[in-house]
């Protein structure tokens, strides 16, 4: 099976093309103001160099957030066109459990993206991914009040956040999570969107004005 994965969603823009779980192709670049004329370019150098015609890929991952509005706005919008063009199964991803992907020493991981205000985007996994926490968008108060006491905990992150816990960077590992969805049913490309976990700012002001 040929697999793309496409992730927008956060701090770098990320595709990899697989050979059931083994990375073929792989690019990363700081996720910047050129994302939206990027990265079709990015998708097509990706699959030449693994040496893959679009047609080929059987299954299209994607990520569908948490993470920057914009970002995962243009990489699902990208995916659902590759997969409904090509006919390709679509299979969407968090970018939290991505980011809990990162090789740790304890019992649970913590990925965590900050959302401004004090809040942020999080959940909880252990090694095999499984979710003790489900993805949340959470104040930092709260979320430090729900970790277990009796156990070890790191976050990992790319941004700079306060917490009494060791802080890894992200370090992903694509194949284990390829290998985690492999047999996942996916979606149609219609019903693939994004997963904001919030409202934006716009409908978050809308709904308060219809309030007012």
């Amino acid at each position: 099976m040929k697999n793309l994965l496409i992730d927008t969603a956060c701090h770098d823009r990320i595709v990899a093309v697989l050979e059931d779980d083994q990375i073929l192709a792989f690019k990363q670049e700081l996720n910047d103001h050129t994302l939206s004329s990027r990265m079709v370019p990015m998708i097509q150098e990706t699959l030449e160099e693994a040496k893959i015609e679009p047609s080929n890929i059987d299954t299209i991952y994607i990520v569908t957030g948490p993470g920057s509005f914009t970002g995962i706005r243009v990489g699902v919008t990208i995916a659902k066109t590759y997969a409904w063009t090509l006919s390709k199964k679509i299979v969407p991803l968090s970018e939290l459990e991505l980011l809990a992907t990162t090789p740790f020493v304890g019992d649970y991981i913590i990925p965590y993206i900050d959302a401004r205000r004090d809040y942020g985007y999080t959940g909880i996994y252990d090694h095999t991914g499984k979710v003790i926490m489900k993805d949340s968008h959470i104040s930092r108060e709260n979320l430090l009040k729900t970790i277990p006491e009796n156990k070890k905990v790191v976050f990992v992150s790319n941004d700079e956040i306060d917490v009494p816990y060791d802080v890894l960077k992200p370090q992903i590992d694509i194949s284990e999570m390829v290998r985690r969805h492999k047999m996942d049913p996916g979606v149609n490309p219609h019903e693939c969107n994004p997963n904001y976990l919030k409202m934006t700012e716009a409908e978050e002001n809308l709904l308060k004005h219809d309030h007012d």
